[in-house]
């Protein structure tokens, strides 16, 4: 009897840090990450796209609102810290990511986007340096694929295991990095489960 053949698209639960080409500024965009392509991948059961919030306005939201919606993708922005955290809670997304250095300004800007009632998940906190004590428990820290062994992960996220719900990302700017190999790892070390935001 011929053996089943064994499925190579194993998903993950979710994936909502995931950049494409309408993040025009970042050079680490290739012209192939278009939003088609992550839906047609399908790496995970939740997929959200969370381009670069500046490269959004004057006119581009609605184009990409639409087509991440018409793919049937969730609709989220990551957005810069606290020069663009009160415009950018004036649009209608699903979720936000949130650059939250360590200065009061951002600190300040965070309680814009909480407001909203949509999750926020603080992107990469420990690349940023991202005072955890001066977070409210409201927000979704983020565990990153792309940044997490840039420090010393145990010393950063282990104090805070019990205090936020946590959301891995793997900050995908390229087909190839549509994963969370490294995020799955640090998370399980840990001993923290991902919160399903959708």
């Amino acid at each position: 009897m011929p053996e089943a053949p064994i499925s190579t698209n194993v998903q993950m639960v979710q994936d909502l840090h995931i950049h494409t080409t309408y993040s025009a500024s970042d050079t680490s965009v290739v012209p192939e990450m278009t939003i088609a392509l992550v839906a047609a991948v399908g790496h995970a059961k939740v997929v959200g796209i969370s381009d670069h919030f500046e490269n959004l306005v004057d006119g581009v939201f609605d184009a990409y609102a639409w087509e991440v919606r018409n793919a049937g993708l969730k609709l989220g922005v990551e957005v810069d810290g606290h020069a663009w955290a009160a415009e950018a809670a004036d649009y209608p997304v699903d979720y936000y990511l949130y650059h939250c250095r360590d200065r009061r300004a951002d600190y300040r800007g965070l309680e814009a986007l909480l407001a909203t009632r949509r999750p926020v998940i603080i992107a990469h906190p420990n690349a940023f340096g991202t005072d955890w004590r001066q977070l409210p428990p409201a927000c979704h820290m983020e565990i990153n694929n792309r940044y997490v062994w840039r420090s010393d992960w145990w010393a950063y996220y282990a104090p805070i295991r019990d205090r936020f719900p946590f959301v891995l990302g793997s900050d995908a700017h390229q087909p190839n990095w549509l994963g969370q190999s490294v995020a799955r790892h640090v998370a399980t070390r840990l001993g923290i489960e991902e919160r399903v935001l959708f």
